[in-house]
């Protein structure tokens, strides 16, 4: 550890960028002589609260072990000049503030970056503009900047959408463009209808939103954003269009076997990867921001948290040996030698390891759904096994929009952290439209660890509907938490380009789920549930070709699953070999 005893807490430290604006700082520098190199992170929820500001690493710390830490308000929230627009401003203002920052007297001319999910896209979009003092990042729990940040392929993200929207994004928006009069009696309607924003989440047309259409000073930036504008424009103005077109700096990436943003985060390690060689992934079973033992209805054990991440590090150690080795040249050794994958294996709840991801002794196995054609009423109808169907009689069921499945854990990003995580599904299972496929129950371990795709085989009676799936692993008492899901639009079938609309013929889908690490041990079964609906977490499809952002149309759709010959509906899994 640095000899350093005592911090310097600069507050509220101007740094003008190009245009003229001024954005606000807090700063944690070591009381010492000397030069340091610099940990910025810039962040839209309040450099002033220690939830935001402390809870990610400790800057104390941090600054005790000789560095300089910088934590900012975003343009245009809290403490900061101008007016916000999500992500679009982000490349500029991060290249003009990582250049102040290197430049500081104190400071040695290196920069780092860290955070979790929006002050961790604030790290990527730094990256579009070539920052000459930037050389490691830190990002968690964050999007691709190449994608939808709530959404994909034209399906919202809804529960999430809104709560950020009214949770994170209004409050402070709203005291910047209202008198204090004004704000005193908006602040008083934005709680309340925070207080049920499980009803606002069933509102439609989405783009009409009462809990955001009784402050006329939101609505055009909330449209803006549930059209996903923000990011396309941020795309826009750089000019990149892959990770081949950023400086590739290393990297370490933090994601959550239950974060609402795994695939992307996972996607940024792969795909810079393949530009800079130094990058690291770590993998918990965590939630977005919750990094405890227990998440959801499980506890993974003491030292799956990241307070103790495998009984060794905690967080802000993790971040300090990452950065010592790139911006002060130490511990070569020790991180050369570390693999540069490391996961929680649920099931077995352990730390491991590994040199790639995907893991490389991967056996991508096909088990087949099969049923009596009562899959969808009875628990017993539905298996699942690794021989390919014959022919077998369909599985149909009723997709209502107006009584949606609702969504039982998962990677979620809910009001308060409300409904993450592993959950019991067995009252979900009970539905008459939600088809259930198990396996026998296993002889011997199972580890399956990766993305698991399924393959379905499906028609509806709709011009658009929705297949969404779900890996569960089912214990020997019968609770049944869920691992992995995923959902596909049928109007989006291929990708963000649209379909035409359906005609009642029988369609190949593949519905990719998030990746896990699990294994299924003896005694428990592998199992797949098949629905048209995880609601609020995505916008509800009102089968009619349109969408709820902006129709209150609705209409049931008749659903049915193919598992023949033909059509041999399944689900590939990552099988680990031993």
């Amino acid at each position: 550890m640095t000899d350093i005893n005592q911090v310097i807490v600069d507050r509220e430290v101007p740094c003008t960028v190009r245009d003229g604006v001024t954005l606000y700082a807090n700063i944690y520098r070591p009381q010492a002589d000397g030069e340091f190199p610099v940990l910025l992170s810039r962040l839209p929820y309040n450099k002033n609260l220690p939830n935001f500001s402390h809870r990610w690493i400790d800057p104390i710390r941090t600054a005790m072990e000789g560095y300089v830490v910088i934590i900012q308000d975003v343009r245009g929230r809290f403490a900061s000049e101008g007016e916000f627009k999500p992500f679009a401003q982000e490349a500029n203002d991060s290249f003009d503030t990582i250049e102040w920052a290197a430049s500081l007297p104190y400071a040695n001319g290196k920069v780092g970056m860290f955070g979790l999910s929006y002050y961790a896209y604030t790290q990527l979009y730094a990256l579009t503009e070539h920052p000459p003092a930037l050389k490691a990042i830190f990002p968690a729990m964050t999007g691709n900047i190449f994608k939808e940040a709530f959404g994909e392929n034209g399906v919202l993200s809804l529960a999430s959408a809104e709560t950020w929207m009214l949770d994170s994004l209004a409050p402070d928006y709203l005291k910047r463009k209202q008198s204090t009069e004004d704000y005193q009696e908006a602040i008083k309607v934005l709680t309340n209808d925070l207080n049920q924003i499980e009803k606002w989440h069933t509102y439609t047309p989405i783009k009409a939103l009462p809990a955001v259409m009784k402050h006329p000073e939101l609505q055009e930036i909330y449209h803006k954003y549930i059209h996903q504008e923000f990011n396309q424009q941020a795309m826009e103005n750089s000019g990149a269009t892959s990770y081949a077109d950023v400086k590739n700096v290393p990297a370490y990436h933090l994601a959550g076997w239950y974060d609402n943003f795994l695939s992307q985060t996972v996607a940024n390690f792969e795909q810079m990867k393949k530009h800079n060689p130094n990058q690291k992934l770590i993998i918990g079973p965590w939630g977005h921001g919750m990094v405890g033992s227990d998440l959801g209805e499980r506890s993974f054990g003491v030292f799956s948290s990241a307070d103790s991440i495998d009984g060794k590090e905690d967080l802000t150690s993790l971040h300090i040996k990452w950065f010592n080795h790139w911006l002060k040249d130490v511990n070569e050794l020790l991180i050369s030698k570390e693999d540069p994958v490391k996961i929680f294996v649920m099931g077995i709840n352990e730390w491991r390891s590994e040199k790639e991801w995907p893991l490389p002794h991967t056996n991508y196995t096909n088990y087949y759904f099969h049923s009596d054609g009562q899959a969808a009423t009875d628990l017993e109808s539905g298996s699942l096994t690794t021989t390919a169907p014959s022919d077998e009689p369909q599985d149909q069921f009723v997709h209502d929009p107006e009584s949606p499945v609702p969504t039982n854990g998962g990677g979620t990003l809910f009001y308060n952290g409300r409904n993450a995580g592993p959950r019991d599904q067995r009252r979900i299972e009970q539905r008459d439209d939600v088809v259930v496929y198990s396996s026998a129950a296993l002889t011997e371990p199972v580890e399956v660890t990766g993305s698991a795709k399924v393959v379905l085989w499906a028609s509806t009676d709709a011009p658009d509907t929705d297949f969404t799936a779900k890996l569960i692993d089912v214990f020997p008492d019968g609770t049944a938490y869920n691992l992995a899901d995923g959902i596909t639009r049928a109007k989006f079938r291929h990708g963000k380009e649209e379909q035409e609309l359906l005609n009642g013929e029988i369609i190949r889908y593949e519905i990719d789920l998030c990746p896990t690490s699990n294994v299924f041990l003896p005694g428990h079964s592998i199992r797949i549930e098949i629905a048209s609906s995880d609601f609020p977490r995505y916008d509800v499809n009102p089968n009619t070709g349109k969408s709820t952002l902006d129709t209150v149309e609705m209409v049931k759709a008749n659903q049915t699953i193919y598992h023949q010959t033909e059509y041999p509906s399944h689900v590939l899994l990552p099988i680990i070999r031993k």
